[in-house]
């Protein structure tokens, strides 16, 4: 570990400046800082007097920031946290006035482009993805992913990040992508607070980067402190790079550098990280800076002081050791500036950022106060004819400051009011208030997806192709087909996951591929799952397009937070600024034992909205979805049937072209009795019990839903139950679980409800896990038996004359 001592070094020797450019230098840095500084006193002092919600910032973080600018160049990414905003403004990704423009929660992406009003306040972006769907040059900029609350959630894609420059440098054939990387000199910044490393998140990604050797450049924001909990209940010895002295490279033997500077030493945090990354770039070696002796001044967020928590000695200490004013100490004894002129400094400083706080505050209230005026005009006219909707306007009007919020409640509570008054004046509130209702869906709902015109909603089918003498192969060689097909006319796509790259995965999907198409496409992993999803978000943001597998479905719930926190919300937290359109494969459903047989979709469903959600009932149903997914931008989950792979299907002419349109059911039989619903491995029992029916006189239609998000697009389900008014949903998901969201589909959005002459019903699994053996798979989940069964009754239900009881 490299120690860096107290120093007031000759900067001005080590960057070839003149003593007058030097001091330039060093003044505008604290300039920034200092500003900086009061954008998080005024921050603060805005939420306390309720004109924001909430607050939270970078103060006592400033300067070592000004030495982490320093040395981000165009190309390079930040996947930081809500600290950061000293180095964002710095480095020219954010400006004070954006800043406040999200803690006033503005929705207008000029004023706010990182969310446009979604996000918290210090919640950090760069948009690299234009309004057509096309991606900017990231070489030409500089980059900052999404920041997401959870803490250490930025690490998993912060490894993708680096990973991709790791690609991009050695493999050759990617040269031409140059829109995305110079030869994989861009470094992946990182940005942790101490108390977050002990978090398993950091320690499993600190681990990867050691293992891969990327240009990972982890800053650690050590002030003591968790909240309100202090170093000594969170990391062993109190001290993160000590305890990972392990991972400090040796001769012969890869692994980090680390280093270790105060974070209120201006000239050794320079020269530290002027080091670490000339390392990171050059070496692809990862760095870990410990930035110790940091303070909060003004303690955690605005939920509460740290006085609280914090000893009066511990609070003075902070007082004395407060970066700016040590900065502005070494300044002043090294004759960079005087007391008068530093005085002036901070002077203007407060002016300007009170000016631009004002200004604003003044840009987010002004569409606001002319929709609050057209609301009035309206308001009062109606109020002509509806006298009780002059008290609704004299309420608005003495809002001095309204949010949309108070404007259209009352619009709402005058249509209320007025619901028997037909007059013209009603209409033309009406008409505004439809007007508004699509604007504030676009403000507030919108951009769930991209949906840019490369979305994989809008490819249509393409036919599987088969001739005469079509093979039946096992379904993996299907899948194989697939994937080889795809990885040779796209170098960008990789894959990446355990056991994936020198056995093809343990189902034989990727069987002999990395022997074609090299280590560094097709790749083996630890056993990682959160940071294996973590390095697909990363390396997609990078233009590459991931398949990243887990193994199992039972292992998702390892990853679940990187994919709902981050994956799932990231076109929606950034407006559609930023996409990461990656694939995540995986396998499960039925099988044997309490880990191998999930079949989790309700969950699934609940926390992936914003990932396309694929359930295959074969491998020439899956190939086809990976094909329709490779040729859009968006992610998508696609679970494959863990007992098809070897079950014998035709092998596709046309294995790599073939496309299966997303939201669309198909049906696999025809019939006038019942509606029966299912996806997955639960169909074959479903067909096959179809078949049985027949022999009761029972005439089922079956249909495959094939994807979940999106469900039915063109309200299939629907049209069959007008049909058959008797629907049945059978799936291995627990009770209320995919058979409920199915269902609500289908009765409220697909108006169901209305074709019913029985009550719909579902059939899933157990509430337990199914336990092992073949006997545990039959007594937990649907079984032919139990869907015939179920049927029968349902019928009977209806038809009780033609149908006698079984038991």
């Amino acid at each position: 570990m490299i120690e860096t001592k107290d120093i007031s070094s000759d900067l001005n020797q080590a960057q070839n400046l003149t003593f007058e450019d030097f001091k330039k230098t060093v003044i505008n840095d604290y300039e920034i800082a200092y500003k900086s500084r009061q954008a998080s006193i005024l921050g603060r002092r805005e939420v306390l007097t309720g004109k924001a919600k909430f607050g939270i910032f970078g103060d006592g973080k400033e300067v070592a920031q000004l030495a982490m600018a320093k040395v981000f160049k165009n190309g390079d990414w930040r996947s930081g946290y809500y600290r950061d905003q000293t180095f964002m403004f710095a480095t020219g990704m954010t400006t004070i006035k954006e800043l406040f423009a999200q803690l006033y929660s503005n929705s207008d992406l000029e004023n706010e482009p990182a969310s446009a009003g979604r996000q918290m306040n210090a919640h950090f972006a760069t948009r690299f993805i234009n309004e057509d769907g096309t991606w900017q040059n990231q070489v030409k900029m500089k980059n900052s992913s999404s920041d997401i609350s959870p803490t250490s959630g930025q690490m998993g894609r912060l490894l993708g990040l680096a990973y991709a420059s790791k690609l991009y440098r050695q493999n050759t054939d990617l040269k031409e992508f140059d829109n995305f990387s110079i030869n994989g000199n861009e470094v992946a910044f990182g940005t942790i607070g101490n108390a977050s490393t002990s978090e398993g998140l950091f320690f499993e990604t600190i681990n990867a980067a050691g293992v891969l050797q990327v240009p990972m450049a982890i800053s650690v924001w050590d002030d003591n402190y968790g909240i309100s909990v202090s170093s000594k209940y969170q990391t062993t010895k109190e001290d993160i790079s000590e305890i990972l002295k392990g991972f400090q490279r040796e001769e012969g033997k890869p692994g980090y550098e680390i280093f270790k500077v105060k974070g209120w030493d201006y000239p050794a945090l320079c020269e530290t990280y002027e080091k670490a990354i000339k390392i990171c770039r050059d070496e692809h070696v990862p760095v870990l800076i410990h930035v110790t002796e940091i303070t909060q001044p003004l303690g955690h967020s605005t939920s509460g002081s740290h006085e609280r928590y914090k000893s009066k000695d511990r609070l003075e200490w902070e007082k004395e050791n407060d970066c700016l004013l040590k900065m502005k100490e070494w300044m002043l004894s090294s004759a960079i500036i005087t007391e008068t002129q530093i005085s002036e400094l901070e002077n203007e400083a407060k002016i300007s950022v009170k000016a631009i706080l004002k200004e604003a505050w003044t840009d987010m209230m002004a569409k606001i106060k002319i929709e609050k005026q057209e609301a009035l005009t309206l308001l009062d006219a109606l109020s002509d004819k509806v006298e009780e909707v002059k008290n609704v306007s004299v309420i608005l009007k003495s809002e001095i400051d309204p949010l949309r919020k108070e404007i259209i409640s009352s619009v709402r509570k005058a249509l209320r009011l007025s619901a028997i008054n037909q007059s013209d004046e009603k209409v033309q509130l009406l008409d505004w208030y439809k007007g508004q209702q699509k604007l504030n869906s676009n403000r507030f709902n919108s951009k769930l997806f991209t949906g840019s015109s490369k979305s994989p909603i809008l490819i249509n089918s393409i036919p599987v192709n088969y001739h005469q003498d079509s093979k039946m192969v096992d379904g993996r060689e299907v899948l194989n087909a697939c994937f080889d097909a795809n990885f040779e006319k796209n170098p960008l796509l990789i894959a990446f996951g355990e056991d994936l790259g020198s056995i093809g995965d343990v189902n034989q999907g990727f069987a002999g591929l990395q022997a074609k198409y090299g280590e560094l496409r097709i790749t083996d992993t630890g056993i990682r799952e959160m940071t294996i999803i973590g390095q697909g978000i990363g390396l997609a943001m990078r233009g590459f397009r991931p398949i990243a597998e887990i193994q199992y479905l039972d292992y998702v719930l390892f990853a679940l937070n990187i994919l709902s926190d981050d994956l799932a919300s990231l076109s929606y937290r950034t407006k559609a600024g930023q996409a990461a359109p990656m694939i995540v494969r995986t396998r499960g459903h039925r099988l044997e034992g309490i880990w191998h047989a999930g079949s989790p979709i309700g969950l699934l469903i609940n926390a992936l909205k914003g990932i396309h959600l694929c359930v295959p009932r074969n491998m020439t149903q899956a190939a086809g979805m990976y094909n329709t997914l490779l040729k859009g931008d968006e992610p998508a989950f696609v679970i494959e049937c863990l007992n098809g792979y070897r079950l014998k299907e035709k092998m596709p002419d046309n294995p790599g072209e073939f496309c299966i349109a997303l939201g669309e059911v198909e049906f696999l039989k025809e019939g006038k009795d019942i509606t029966l619903i299912s996806y997955g491995s639960t169909l074959k029992l479903v067909c096959e019990a179809a078949e049985e029916l027949m022999n009761y006189g029972i005439d089922a239609e079956v249909i495959d839903v094939q994807t979940l998000m999106p469900f039915d697009n063109e309200m299939n389900c629907a049209k069959s139950l007008k049909k058959t008014n008797k629907l049945l949903i059978i799936d291995e998901d627990v009770p209320g679980g995919a058979s409920a969201f199915i269902l609500r589909d289908i009765l409220e959005r697909q108006n169901g409800y209305f074709s019913l002459d029985v009550k719909p019903q579902t059939l899933t699994a157990a509430e337990h896990r199914p336990p092992y053996g073949s006997d545990g798979d039959y007594f937990s989940k649907p079984s032919i038996d139990d869907i015939i069964e179920k049927v029968y009754g349902m019928m009977q239900s209806s038809n009780p004359e033609k149908f006698s009881d079984i038991f």
